[in-house]
C-alpha cells in the first residue's frame, strides 16, 4: 500500500463540533469510511471531564478568572461561563490570536467536540417566515430552500438527540418531535397566564432545549444540577462527545484525528475539484495530506471560511470556490444583552427542587401578520426565573445570629428577561486572511470586521420597551430595563461568510450545502447561512448537515461527485 493509499478515506470531515460530528455520523452510517479531523486535543467523553462533580470550594479562585487568566484569555475571559471549571474548553488568545478590526469577541472551544461541550442547547426550528424574510424584503439574496425541504430533517436530528420542550402551535416557530417538557416553576406560570392574558400573540413556553428530561439513546437523563459547561457525565445535553461521535465509532468506519489542523484544500488542477486536505500537526508542525472523494467543512463559520481563503490557486485566486467573490462577507451574529429584570412578591410559601438548566421562552411576536414602523425582522426572548440565596446578600448588613437565621431564608423571586435580535446580512461586515500577522504555525491570522447596523439599534429600542412592558403587566415589583453595549461575536452565534443561494455568481454554495464552484465539497456549519433569523441557529446547521450528507451519499453512488 502506497503512502497516498493509506491517507486515502472515503470522506473527510473537517471539525468535530455540532455539524463535524452530525457529518461523522451520516457518512459513517451510509458506509463510507470517514476521517474527521479535528485541530484541538482529543476529549472523550466523562473521562475527559475533570471539573464535572467537584464541589465549589473545591475550585481554585473561587472559580473566578485569575490576573493570568485575563492575560492568556484576553476575550475568552468575558464569557458568561469562563472560570476555573471550563476554561479548559476554551482557547488561550494568546496561542490563537485573531485581529477585530472593530470589537468582534469570538470565543472559541478547540478540541475534540467543540463548542457542542459549551453550547447553551436551545434547539428552535426556523419557518419560511424566516426563510423568506430576504427575497420577501430584497435583502441579501433568497434562501434555496424553504422549511419544507428541513422539516423531514428537522424531525431526525431531534428524535436522534432529544429535545424536551413545549410545541406552541406558532408557525413562526414550526412545533417538532419532543421529550416532555422541564415544569414550570410558580413564577414562570403566573407570568404566563399573565401575559396571554394581556397580549393574544405572545406566549411564554418552555424552552426547545436538547437536555433530556427521560433517558434517550442510552443517554441518562438530567440530574438538575446545572453544571453543563463542565461537561455532563450523564449525556444529559447533547454534545458531539456523548451522541453523535460514539455512533460514528460503532460503524467501525471511523478514523478521529486530534491535533490535526487543516492548512488548505488540495485542488485537482484537472477538474478544479478538492482531492484532499493539507494538514499540520498541531504538535510537531509536520505536514500531512490526506485524500477523499468528498470533504465536509464543519470547522465553524470563521475557521471554515479562512480554509477556503487560504485554498489559492491560478484557478482560484481568491479563495477555494470562491469564483462569486462574495467568500468572507455577509457575516452575521446576534444581537442581545437587552432585555429587563424584576422581583415578585408572590408565592413566598413555594419553592422548586434542583437548578433546573433550562430557560422558558417568548417566540418572535414583532413582525409577523403585521410591520412594525421602525424596523424589520424580530426577535425573542429567553427568561430565568429563580428565588434569591444568600449569595444576593453578601453585601447586606447584619450581624451574628440574626444574620445567619436570615441567609437561611430565601429571598424574592427574580426574572431575567433577554432578547436576541435577527442581524440583516451586509456585505460590508466580513472577515479576511492577515498575511502580516501569522499564528504560531504559519498561518494567516484572521481580520473580522463586523458591526451591527441601524435596523438592529431600532430593534433594540423595542426590545428593551416591551420586556418592561411585560413585566409590568404581570404585576412585578423593582422593575429595570438594561441595555448593555452588544458587541459582535458575544452572543456565539457567527454565521454567514459562505452563503447559500441559487445562483453561483452571488453565492458559494447550493441548496445541498454543495460548492457551486466544486461540487464534492461541502459546507453546513454556520459559514453557509442565508440570513440569521432570530432563533438559536443550531438545530438548523445539524439539520442542514444531515440533509447534505444523505445527498453527497446518493451523489457518490451515482458517479456524480
Amino acid at each position: 500500500m502506497s503512502a497516498q493509499d493509506s491517507h486515502t478515506y472515503d470522506a473527510i470531515v473537517v471539525g468535530s463540533g455540532i455539524s463535524g460530528g452530525w457529518a461523522a455520523k451520516e457518512l459513517t452510517e451510509a458506509g463510507l469510511r470517514t476521517l474527521v479531523l479535528e485541530r484541538g486535543r482529543n476529549v472523550e467523553h466523562v473521562k475527559d471531564y475533570p471539573t464535572a462533580n467537584l464541589d465549589p470550594w473545591e475550585l481554585p479562585y473561587g472559580n473566578r478568572a485569575t490576573e493570568r487568566d485575563r492575560e492568556e484569555y484576553y476575550v475568552q475571559h468575558q464569557l458568561y461561563l469562563f472560570g476555573q471549571d471550563s476554561k479548559h474548553f476554551l482557547v488561550k488568545d494568546t496561542e490563537h490570536p485573531y485581529n477585530a478590526v472593530k470589537d468582534f469577541r469570538w470565543y472559541r472551544g478547540y478540541q475534540v467536540g467543540g463548542r457542542s461541550l459549551l453550547w447553551a442547547r436551545h434547539c428552535f426550528r426556523w419557518s419560511d417566515l424566516d426563510f423568506e424574510a430576504n427575497a420577501r424584503e430584497g435583502v441579501g439574496i433568497d434562501w434555496p430552500i424553504r422549511y419544507k425541504d428541513l422539516e423531514p430533517w428537522y424531525d431526525r436530528v431531534e428524535e436522534f438527540i432529544g429535545v424536551s420542550g413545549e410545541n406552541a402551535g406558532l408557525p413562526q416557530l414550526p412545533d417538532g418531535r419532543l421529550l416532555p417538557p422541564f415544569e414550570m416553576n410558580c413564577l414562570e406560570t403566573h407570568l404566563r397566564e399573565r401575559i396571554a392574558a394581556r397580549y393574544p400573540d405572545r406566549r411564554l413556553i418552555a424552552s426547545r432545549v436538547a437536555v433530556l428530561s427521560r433517558p434517550h439513546n442510552g443517554r441518562g437523563q438530567c440530574q438538575s444540577r446545572n453544571l453543563c459547561h463542565r461537561g455532563c457525565p450523564y449525556g444529559a445535553y447533547f454534545s458531539s462527545n456523548s451522541s453523535t461521535l460514539p455512533a460514528a465509532a460503532a460503524t467501525g468506519r471511523l478514523t478521529l484525528r486530534p491535533f490535526s489542523i487543516v492548512h488548505s484544500l488540495i485542488e485537482d488542477p484537472e477538474t478544479g475539484r478538492a482531492k484532499g486536505v493539507r494538514v499540520i500537526d498541531a504538535q510537531t508542525h509536520q505536514a500531512t495530506e490526506y485524500f477523499a472523494r468528498v470533504i465536509f467543512l464543519n470547522a465553524s463559520a470563521l475557521n471554515t471560511t479562512a480554509i477556503l481563503l487560504h485554498s489559492t490557486s491560478r484557478r482560484y485566486p481568491n479563495g477555494f470556490a470562491n469564483f462569486s467573490g462574495v467568500l468572507g462577507h455577509y457575516l452575521m451574529d446576534h444581537h442581545a444583552a437587552i432585555g429587563a429584570t424584576g422581583s415578585w412578591d408572590g408565592a413566598l410559601d413555594r419553592y422548586y427542587a434542583g437548578r433546573r438548566s433550562t430557560s422558558v421562552y417568548i417566540p418572535r411576536f414583532r413582525n409577523v401578520t403585521s410591520r412594525h414602523p421602525d424596523f424589520t425582522r424580530g426577535y425573542a426572548y429567553e427568561v430565568y426565573t429563580w428565588r434569591a440565596g444568600w449569595q444576593d446578600r453578601l453585601g447586606d448588613p447584619g450581624l451574628g445570629a440574626a444574620l445567619k437565621a436570615s441567609l437561611t431564608r430565601p429571598g424574592p423571586w427574580m426574572v431575567f428577561m433577554e432578547g436576541y435580535g435577527e442581524c440583516l446580512p451586509r456585505a460590508e461586515n466580513r472577515v479576511t486572511l492577515n498575511y502580516e500577522k501569522k499564528d504560531r504555525w504559519g498561518l494567516p491570522t484572521l481580520d473580522i470586521d463586523m458591526a451591527f447596523g441601524a435596523n438592529e439599534f431600532a430593534m433594540r429600542k423595542d426590545m428593551e420597551a416591551t420586556a418592561v412592558e411585560m413585566l409590568e403587566a404581570a404585576g412585578l415589583q423593582s422593575i429595570q430595563g438594561f441595555a448593555h453595549e452588544p458587541h459582535p461575536g458575544e452572543v456565539i452565534h457567527e454565521m454567514g461568510t459562505a452563503r447559500m443561494g441559487h445562483d453561483p455568481k452571488t453565492s458559494v454554495v447550493n441548496r445541498f450545502n454543495q460548492c457551486h464552484d466544486a461540487p464534492n465539497v461541502f459546507i453546513t456549519d454556520g459559514a453557509c447561512m442565508t440570513s440569521s433569523a432570530c432563533q438559536n441557529p443550531s438545530l438548523t446547521y445539524m439539520a442542514l448537515t444531515a440533509r447534505a450528507c444523505a445527498y453527497a451519499v446518493e451523489q457518490l453512488k451515482r458517479g456524480e461527485i
